[in-house]
């Protein structure tokens, strides 16, 4: 089984930032639907993203649904990026691990692989 930490920094202004969200959630759903462990964390800018994907009306907001489970937000960033209220009303969890952040060093000591987007 693989263990994998997918995490978004790219934050939601252009086209480009879109497709990194987007390919980061189907790698996230590969990796569920092999059974691997898999967590998506939202990080920095990347956690502007929980506002536009719980919105019902967003183009990959089914997507977005099918891998709520595993998603988590930078606790520090929430604040950083003014998406508290957002990320308030949606499911996902904050992490705050290390200095308010997650820990990349307990990712990879627990041996996640580590993937940006």
């Amino acid at each position: 089984m693989a263990r994998a930490a997918i995490i978004v920094l790219a934050g939601t202004e252009g086209p480009s930032n879109l497709g990194r969200v987007v390919n980061a959630m189907e790698a996230t759903r590969e990796f569920q639907e092999a059974d691997d462990d898999v967590k998506l964390i939202f990080d920095g800018a990347g956690t502007q993203w929980i506002g536009e994907l719980t919105d019902e009306d967003h183009t990959y907001h089914s997507l977005y649904q099918q891998v709520t489970d595993v998603v988590s937000v930078c606790d520090y960033c929430v604040s950083a990026y003014d998406v508290d209220e957002a990320v308030d009303q949606s499911d996902a969890g904050r992490v705050d691990e290390f200095d308010g952040h997650p820990s990349i060093r307990s990712l990879v000591d627990d041996g996640y692989e580590v993937i940006t987007f």
